[in-house]
């Protein structure tokens, strides 16, 4: 998907339609959509099109459980349309692809994944006020934050390859990194019937062949500000530390992502950081302290393949 182009007369009708409201009214669903539960999914592809000849898959996985809502309201209202309007002006990447994802908690949530479409319009906009925003989780310290790496290594496909360059996957929250996934959990939330549970370390190391990964911590959620020594400290057992991204103002997170998209297409920290204005500086030259350039050689990096304990059955077609 991804063949139409962003156009900023529609954003800003859709923006008008959510004025006045609640973030309820917003997003209304009271279930998963059919067509964003990943057990209905088969595929889900970026391609290169005419309007978007060297597409870039964006994935944004939204941690929705407890307060975290509060990320996809802010997206919802005004962000998103900032995000992509900067991406297109700025052009740290080209021809962005969008796909958002709700994250829950695959121990105590009824809709624990839910996966859009990739696209490239106002379509990005009109699928995120279709997710469940269940404000689940449990007590166990963490969301989880992996199910998007294993469905974006399993079940994108994505052109970027083929010229060589990866997509990027940010996922959102306040909480701890989980522990390995349970084979039985990617069987409930997903379908795949694998024989053993699948580690976080081959895990990432999958999805890295398709994606530069990062996770963005929310300090202003209600676990980052009990236990944010905890937060990090397990992120940084599983992330190195240019792909953590501390937020300290959720409202900034479309000046901060395409910030650490320039940074990491090799622009100047400090140049970046100072491109924007007023408190927007501070925030952003604090998100980015860390992100490195890529530094890969032109091409893809194919990284040996590891023997992941790959679905027995293939998943329903969309």
């Amino acid at each position: 998907m991804g063949y139409g182009r962003w156009d900023n007369n529609d954003w800003d009708k859709y923006a008008a339609s959510t004025r006045g409201k609640s973030t309820s009214q917003i997003f209304n669903a009271s279930s998963m959509k059919k067509d964003m539960d990943p057990r209905n999914i088969k595929v889900r592809e970026s391609r290169d099109s005419a309007k978007n000849p060297d597409s870039t898959p964006i994935i944004l996985a939204l941690d929705v459980t407890g307060s975290m809502g509060m990320i996809a309201d802010t997206l919802a209202r005004e962000g998103l349309g900032t995000l992509v309007e900067s991406i297109l002006d700025r052009k740290p990447v080209p021809d962005p692809h969008i796909m958002v994802m709700g994250v829950g908690d695959s121990t105590y949530d009824r809709a624990p994944l839910q996966v859009s479409q990739f696209e490239a319009d106002i379509k990005i906009a009109s699928q995120l006020k279709e997710i469940f925003l269940e404000h689940g989780g449990g007590g166990n310290h963490h969301e989880s934050y992996t199910l998007p790496w294993y469905f974006a290594a399993e079940k994108t496909d994505i052109d970027c390859v083929k010229h060589g360059r990866k997509g990027l996957l940010f996922t959102f929250g306040d909480e701890e990194c989980p522990p390995d996934i349970q084979a039985d959990h990617i069987k409930r939330v997903l379908g795949d019937k694998i024989q053993g549970d699948l580690s976080t370390k081959d895990l990432l190391e999958q999805v890295s062949k398709k994606y530069d990964v990062f996770h963005v911590v929310i300090e202003q959620g209600d676990y980052a500000r009990a236990h944010k020594k905890d937060v990090y400290d397990s992120w940084s057992k599983v992330l190195p530390a240019d792909r953590i991204i501390s937020v300290k103002d959720y409202t900034q997170l479309p000046a901060i992502l395409v910030s650490v998209m320039e940074v990491h297409a090799g622009k100047d920290k400090d140049e970046v950081a100072n491109s924007w204005q007023g408190k927007t500086v501070g925030v952003v030259k604090d998100a980015i302290k860390n992100v490195k350039p890529d530094g890969k050689m032109p091409g893809l990096k194919v990284l040996p393949t590891i023997k992941l304990k790959l679905p027995s059955n293939p998943p329903k077609a969309a």
